[in-house]
């Protein structure tokens, strides 16, 4: 059953329905549809391409993502069926707060959710939405009986999305929105306003540093879940784990493109500043929509923003090192093509050692339509989650 058929398929309420996997036929169907979409920066054949490689990176691979469609159950995957509407989701590591303890789960990102043109406007994403939310529940996370068998007694922790169709669709569905701002800076060229050529104090990041900073961070933020825990036990928080294979996921996804629109790749994946111990760090991408041509959509997300110790290094001291890290990450968007860097959800320190920085130009940016953070909490009780560490890193 092919478009052609669209009139006699059934409303989207009806039991006929079911989430499944696609066969490889039917997800090259998928990337297909979608490459206009989101593929701009690169031709359908590259697209097709970078979405095979991020099966195979570190996140990913070996059933790290599952790529969802809806279609008819009465149809056999070795048949044309209608791809109603899909998706994908990927597999992330969790801290979550239960009990006044720091315990650590299964999340699930989603991501690409689209719906061929042809079937739009029927709730077919509705259904899709609602049959992943209940599947996810449980997706990976099985435990095992006395006798060695899987079973589906152990719950994911959480779900997230990032809604680029403002915020009320997701939330009927499930998934509360979150805050969703950022810190918009502009590029800089190799020489900024105040004449300066180089960034003193600093020291650019590649990939070799990357493995000992995700892990300080990650230590980090669970030790700040703690403190969190300990002062209210009764309140829940949640954050992705900023882990190595979920940075390196945005960042081979980008050097895949950078190869297929510059011709290379970037050497600079952030900058660090101060002595280790108090150590100000940012990690960083770039996301391509318009590619080479044009720096409309082109954009350096700031990743992940770290302060090894703030509460006792002087502000001063971090504020003055966040001055350098940006002036970097200025520099690196305007050689490499893009029209804005982005820094999201900064937390209350964070916007306080940005004051204090010196930085001329920046603007807090409310998003309320595109990249809505958005969460399912799969956990017991109906108590309001927190979501600690809200930024660019947890994107899929």
């Amino acid at each position: 059953m092919g478009s052609n058929n669209f009139d006699s398929l059934p409303d989207a309420s009806s039991p006929s329905f079911i989430l499944t996997n696609p066969t490889p036929e039917e997800l090259t169907k998928v990337f297909t549809l979608s490459h206009p979409k989101w593929g701009n920066a690169l031709s359908l054949k590259d697209y097709l391409a970078r979405e095979r490689y991020l099966t195979t990176v570190p996140l990913s691979k070996d059933g790290g993502i599952t790529h969802w469609i809806l279609t008819l159950s009465s149809i056999s995957p070795g048949e044309e069926r209608p791809i109603l509407s899909s998706c994908e989701s990927i597999r992330k590591r969790a801290f979550y707060t239960e009990n006044g303890k720091v315990k650590e789960g299964v999340a699930h990102g989603i991501a690409s959710v689209f719906t061929d043109p042809t079937y739009r406007g029927k709730g077919y994403a509705s259904r899709m939405m609602r049959e992943l939310g209940k599947r996810l529940e449980r997706w990976q996370v099985l435990g095992k009986d006395d006798q060695g068998r899987e079973e589906g007694k152990e719950r994911s922790v959480a779900s997230v999305l990032y809604s680029d169709i403002g915020k009320s669709f997701y939330a009927k569905h499930g998934w509360r929105a979150y805050e969703s701002g950022h810190v918009s800076f502009k590029p800089l060229g190799q020489t900024s306003q105040n004449g300066e050529k180089k960034t003193q104090g600093v020291k650019e990041i590649g990939y070799h540093e990357l493995a000992e900073l995700c892990a300080v961070d990650e230590r980090l933020l669970k030790k700040q879940l703690e403190g969190l825990a300990a002062q209210d036990g009764k309140r829940r928080y949640v954050a992705l784990v900023p882990e190595l294979d979920q940075l390196l996921w945005h960042m081979m996804r980008e050097d895949f493109m950078t190869k297929h629109i510059f011709g290379k790749t970037p050497a600079v994946k952030g900058a660090v500043a101060g002595e280790v111990g108090k150590r100000v760090w940012a990690l960083w991408m770039r996301g391509y929509y318009g590619g080479k041509e044009t720096t409309e959509g082109n954009t350096l997300h700031i990743l992940r923003v770290v302060m090894e110790d703030e509460e006792n290094t002087l502000e001063k001291e971090l504020a003055e090192g966040l001055k350098a890290i940006v002036r970097i990450a200025q520099r690196e968007a305007a050689e490499w093509r893009s029209e804005d860097v982005q820094m999201w959800n900064p937390g209350q320190k964070l916007k306080k050692v940005l004051e204090l920085s010196g930085i001329e130009e920046y603007a807090f940016v409310e998003r309320d339509k595109e990249s809505i953070a958005s969460l399912m909490w799969y956990g017991e009780g109906e108590e309001e989650v927190d979501w600690v560490a809200n930024e660019k890193y947890a994107w899929c």
